[in-house]
């Protein structure tokens, strides 16, 4: 059945709008009027804002890389820093954010820079765990590009940890992920890590 959307257009009720008689029911259970005037949208907005920020779902990591994969004798390591990332951890849909460290050494390919953190874009628009977030780009980039060697640090803060249970402020969860000559090279793996925390 047609129900109006917030522009008073006819829509017909599909997920999103299950997803906003939800929310609002949520409201109601906190003790909130869902009719009040600064809450009567929130039900669409938050449905809204949801699939906004967990849209990696339907992402594939190797339609993002497309064709960004390019012959190159380039055999020294390619690193890009400081990639902003914002995820909502899995075990109560709360934020945490930070950035990566991506760096791998190439095996006759190299792949457009910009690509890098469109994967993390990927997987961090998911709820998520930071461990497997780590590990999932880490995969991504072995699989596709076939490089020597993959790198991944992720530096985040968490707003489990700092809105609610130990709310500890100044915490910070550090997470990496390493394949190839970054496991089996002391010297690699350094040269990484100097660079990911530097």
């Amino acid at each position: 059945m047609a129900t109006l959307a917030i522009d008073g257009r006819p829509r017909v009720d599909g997920p999103r709008d299950e997803f906003a008689r939800l929310v609002r029911r949520q409201l109601e259970l906190l003790g909130e009027d869902p009719g009040r005037e600064g809450l009567l949208n929130t039900p669409e907005r938050v449905a809204k804002s949801l699939a906004w920020l967990t849209r990696g779902n339907d992402m594939d990591p190797r339609d993002v890389i497309g064709d960004a994969l390019f012959e190159e004798a380039h055999q020294n390591m390619v690193m890009v820093r400081d990639i902003e990332l914002y995820s909502l951890c899995e075990h109560h849909m709360l934020p945490f954010f930070g950035k990566a460290h991506i760096a791998y050494i190439p095996d006759g390919r190299i792949v457009g820079l910009s690509k890098l953190p469109r994967l993390v874009e990927v997987f961090s628009r998911r709820l998520q765990v930071q461990e497997r977030l780590t590990e999932q780009i880490a995969g991504a980039i072995d699989d596709v590009l076939r490089p020597r060697g993959v790198g991944v640090v992720i530096e985040a803060v968490h707003l489990c940890m700092m809105m609610r249970g130990v709310e500890k402020q100044s915490s910070k969860t550090i997470t990496s992920a390493l394949r190839g000559q970054f496991v089996s090279c002391p010297m690699t793996r350094s040269e990484f890590l100097g660079l990911a925390h530097s």
